[in-house]
């Protein structure tokens, strides 16, 4: 694991921390290739330099966020992003974790991309890469 992901996950309570933790694990198990590192303040993983997921500990609970989950056809992706192609799901302990679910997802990220790295220079208009 990044080692910034890694201190990431340390910073959690032991609860947090045991979700982030396995998360971590799935995910890095599940985008072999991938590059890790802490982007805005927590951990995201990136293939080609496009943002793939990432979580982040908010009130609700530790947010689990697909950069183009919007378009995976997953009802427990329910948390859905307003302006862009995102969705999420949040966990409140790591029992919630569902690991098929979430290798599913996974293998949905690699297959279904929109191009955040070009973003900006695109002016703000996303545009599907895979």
């Amino acid at each position: 694991m990044n080692k910034n992901t890694q201190a990431y996950n340390d910073s959690q309570t032991l609860v947090d921390k045991a979700i982030c933790d396995r998360l971590a694990t799935i995910i890095n198990d599940g985008l072999p290739g991938a590059e890790n590192k802490v982007w805005h303040r927590h951990p995201v993983w990136f293939l080609y330099g496009n943002p793939i997921t990432g979580y982040s500990k908010q009130k609700p609970g530790i947010r689990l966020m697909f950069w183009s989950g919007a378009d995976f056809e997953e009802e427990q992706l329910n948390v859905k992003g307003e302006k862009f192609k995102d969705a999420s799901i949040f966990y409140k302990s790591v029992d919630e974790i569902n690991t098929e679910d979430l290798k599913r997802w996974l293998e949905k990220s690699r297959e279904i991309q929109w191009d955040y790295k070009n973003l900006i220079k695109r002016k703000g208009i996303l545009k599907r890469i895979k």
